[in-house]
């Protein structure tokens, strides 16, 4: 009788409270994939933003978007005729150089050349002619879409 009084009312009591309160084993994700999916939203708008540094008004076209590797090396030419590889000015004597430095599978990598476009065209060209001219030829210019231009056939 004694240990009745103790466990709560005797064997049945002790049993209902047990089950009221019992141990839940599953686990919701519904707050982990809330989660995620703001992740994944934040990184998407982000990350084109984060590409290159040196602001650049690019020319419009009605080229397509090439498809390739994820990480191409960035030329830039500012409206100045500055060269910058990647987000740092360089002279235009070490672009060669550089690029040889920083190309992880030599003379394969992609390389984008942004041009201002009120960049001098002839400072554009000799810049992506020392590129070739080392032995790169993944070269490609980067511009940026025309709204209003018909698309290409």
């Amino acid at each position: 009788m004694g240990m009745g009084a103790v466990g709560g009312g005797g064997r049945r009591g002790g049993r209902r409270k047990r089950r009221g309160h019992a141990v839940m084993s599953e686990i919701n994700v519904t707050p982990f994939v809330d989660v995620m999916l703001v992740l994944l939203i934040i990184f998407m708008v982000s990350a084109p933003l984060l590409t290159v540094g040196v602001p650049i008004d690019l020319p419009e076209t009605a080229a397509k978007p090439m498809e390739g590797q994820t990480d191409p090396i960035n030329i830039s030419v500012d409206k100045d005729g500055k060269v910058f590889l990647q987000d740092n000015e360089i002279p235009f004597e070490e672009v060669v150089p550089k690029l040889q430095a920083i190309a992880k599978n030599g003379v394969e990598d992609r390389i984008y050349v942004r041009g201002d476009r009120d960049a001098d065209y002839g400072t554009v060209m000799r810049v992506m002619a020392r590129i070739s001219a080392a032995g790169f030829k993944k070269i490609g210019l980067i511009t940026v879409e025309d709204p209003g231009a018909a698309p290409a056939g």
